[in-house]
């Protein structure tokens, strides 16, 4: 199939203590630390990188300040990854690495890996939810989660130039395989690796002349832990990037937190599934950011 799920993420810093103390708060696991650097794990363990001093393999930042530098994607077989590899290398130069990723960058400046996918089970049971004609919680009553801890990272969203999107989406769908599912006009296009079966695993977002991380989205197991993830977030003195929603494009629920490493990062749930008969949407106009966001009356009422 190819691309399965993204298997690492790199970011290069400044501050590497607030960066662990925001992604330990996040609700990620700590599995390597030095003075340089530090990598988390999610329970499905995809790693993410955060660096004072990248290194040579990956290209410059598009950016100024912390930002993102490298997704790395996992793909299912050797055969597909020497494919994948010999397609992404037509015209750029591809360098391996002692761990066996192949490093290149994308269209916009990003960097791109390539790598075998590793993924690990983490299995989901739902919480029980009751409604008239559907219980299925008896005589329990529900615990605070306190805190969210993330199954993965479900998609990444990058801020590239409205100048030559096209070619920025096609070295994604032409090399790599992705599948537009979504393509917005005025704003971006929405792409399915072809290994997943989120609605999207991608978002290359137009601006008119920036490049840059826009976010990396996490899910959770649903809505509560949205809630409470965000509310552990905003209690630990993070602030929070958007309100509490449901977005149009994709039908999940979010929350965003402004990250120290750069952009912001998203608590997701509940996204759309889309299997191969799913027809690729066009949309002349933008839809709506958000099917409904969180308002309330007391936003100026003394607490």
């Amino acid at each position: 199939m190819g691309i399965q799920r993204i298997e690492s993420a790199t970011y290069s810093i400044d501050d590497l203590d607030e960066c662990v103390r925001f992604f330990d708060d996040f609700g990620l696991f700590l599995v390597e630390r030095t003075d340089e650097h530090a990598v988390f794990e999610t329970l499905t363990g995809q790693t993410l990188h955060l660096d004072t001093d990248p290194g040579p393999l990956l290209p410059p930042p598009v950016e100024n300040g912390p930002t993102l530098r490298e997704v790395v994607w996992g793909v299912d077989t050797r055969q597909e990854l020497d494919r994948l590899v010999a397609a992404a290398g037509k015209d750029r130069e591809i360098r391996v690495s002692a761990d066996g990723v192949h490093h290149t960058v994308d269209e916009s400046g990003f960097g791109v890996g390539l790598t075998l996918a590793r993924p690990r089970p983490a299995p989901v049971i739902p919480r029980p939810a009751n409604a008239l004609g559907s219980v299925d919680r008896w005589n329990t009553a529900l615990e605070p989660l306190g805190r969210a801890f993330p199954l993965r990272m479900c998609h990444v969203a990058l801020n590239i130039r409205k100048e030559g999107r096209q070619e920025a989406v096609a070295f994604y769908t032409d090399r790599l395989g992705f599948r537009p599912t979504d393509v917005v006009e005025p704003m971006g296009v929405f792409m399915q690796a072809p290994g997943d079966d989120d609605q999207h695993t991608m978002l290359l977002c137009h601006r008119p002349d920036r490049t840059g991380v826009n976010h990396i989205a996490y899910e959770v197991p649903g809505f509560d832990d949205v809630i409470e993830g965000g509310n552990y977030m905003i209690d630990k003195g993070w602030r929070e990037a958007r309100r509490l929603g449901r977005h149009t494009v994709g039908s999940n629920v979010f929350r965003f937190v402004h990250a120290p490493c750069g952009g912001r990062v998203e608590y997701a749930a509940d996204m759309d599934r889309v299997d191969d008969s799913y027809e690729t949407r066009h949309h002349e106009t933008t839809p709506p950011h958000h099917i409904w966001a969180l308002r309330t009356n007391r936003d100026n009422e003394a607490s």
